[in-house]
């Protein structure tokens, strides 16, 4: 234990800590607002629906608390509890070269962390999910989800941790710096090659068959300029309830994609407000300013982890006496994200802007008044709550809460 240890732990227990402290506000502001529609949505949203989002939102705000208490645990143990120096001592005594030894490290530590995790996301699916509805995946198609994953980490994870550790053993002092262009690369050819050559793994997608919908949506991407290289439904009711809609891919490989459950829940007027939404991000330049953002940020991260790499006390202060690259990388994953959430009201602030751009894209090109009715039964079909803690909103809320968004969408359009 030295200093950094100090800082660490009590870093992680604060953020535990606020966590609980906004898990608990969440649930007793949405059970005080529990018994009563919101005004602006009592025409829409029945009282039953109402109440089941507040009982959904209160079932997973006791699993994430359970889960947030074991994941401060199980962290402690990785690092100053010894966990992830006992592993690293399992696989050193092997007559392998270092590189292979590192990234057999890596990836047995990946794979062991999901297995910890693997019983809360059994519970999700099996019984809370399970509970409102929402649930209509198999065991068996579970397990083949967790299969791919894991042989998809082996065959992405080998090579790009074997790269990684290259970089960091060869490239010299500014290490960090080639190893942020090598990810930058790596990122977009991703988002190049994820809806044509992943995705398909675990889902299937099917050309949109509806005639007028898929008319009325080609004259919409005729409007805004969009091209893709098709209009695809995915079978997302194998697995869950909820529905989205959401554009994928990068450059000619773009890709429309909506829910079968969305087609189900909403009407043609609605869906192509939906889609006129998600396309607003692509016009407003949302997903080119937010690679820009995500650039930024992880080059600042892999510059503290260049420095932090170098240094015996970032070791010894998270229970590793045996300094080595790939321990460096597992470290730095694990920290990252503890000092990383105090600034998360900020990433979200950025997001909510977005959406409010986004609607307003909408309602220019579309509907705004079929936006907010696609809004509404998106709420009522997910379960979402119409009355989210103000403050709670705020820091973890990637979108505006619901009455926020309609009243922001009536009054563009009495404007």
């Amino acid at each position: 234990m030295n200093e950094f240890s100090v800082i660490f732990i009590a870093a992680l227990v604060l953020m535990t800590l606020v966590e609980l402290w906004l898990s608990l506000r969440q649930s007793r502001y949405v059970a005080a607002h529990r018994h009563a529609v919101p005004e602006a949505f009592k025409a829409q949203i029945k009282l039953t629906d109402h109440q089941k989002a507040a009982d959904y939102t209160e079932a997973k705000g006791k699993l994430n608390r359970l889960e947030g208490m074991f994941g401060m645990l199980v962290l402690l143990m990785w690092t100053v509890g010894g966990g992830l120096a006992l592993l690293s001592g399992l696989w050193q005594g092997l007559p392998w070269p270092e590189m292979a030894i590192g990234i057999v490290f890596i990836l047995s530590f990946f794979v062991l962390s999901s297995l910890i995790d693997l019983p809360f996301s059994l519970y999700r699916t099996f019984v809370l999910e399970e509970k409102f509805g929402f649930n209509k995946s198999s065991l068996g198609l579970f397990l083949s989800d967790l299969a791919k994953q894991t042989l998809l980490l082996m065959i992405i994870g080998a090579p790009l941790l074997w790269g990684a550790l290259w970089l960091m053993g060869s490239a010299g002092e500014y290490w960090w710096l080639y190893l942020w262009a090598a990810w930058m690369g790596f990122t977009l050819l991703m988002m190049w090659a994820y809806p044509a050559f992943i995705a398909p793994i675990f889902n299937k997608f099917s050309p949109l068959e509806d005639v007028q919908l898929k008319s009325r949506v080609e004259d919409l991407l005729s409007r805004c300029g969009f091209k893709s290289q098709g209009i695809f439904v995915m079978d997302g009711s194998r697995r869950s309830g909820h529905g989205n809609a959401y554009f994928t891919g990068l450059g000619s490989n773009k890709r429309i994609v909506f829910f079968d459950t969305l087609l189900k829940t909403l009407n043609p007027e609605q869906i192509e407000a939906v889609l006129a939404h998600e396309l607003g991000h692509f016009r407003r330049k949302h997903v080119i300013k937010n690679m820009g953002v995500m650039a930024i940020l992880s080059l600042i991260s892999l510059a503290l982890l260049g420095w932090a790499a170098a240094e015996p006390w970032f070791y010894q202060g998270l229970g590793v006496t045996t300094q080595s690259h790939a321990m460096a990388l597992v470290l730095f994953m694990l920290v990252i994200p503890v000092f990383g959430f105090f600034l998360h009201p900020l990433m979200t602030a950025m997001s909510r802007k977005y959406e409010y751009e986004a609607d307003d894209y909408a309602a220019s090109v579309s509907s705004g008044e079929h936006l907010i009715g696609a809004l509404v039964a998106l709420y009522q079909e997910n379960a979402s709550t119409l009355t989210p803690d103000p403050l709670v909103s705020a820091i973890y809320d990637s979108h505006p809460p619901a009455t926020l968004r309609v009243a922001h969408l009536e009054a563009k359009a009495a404007s």
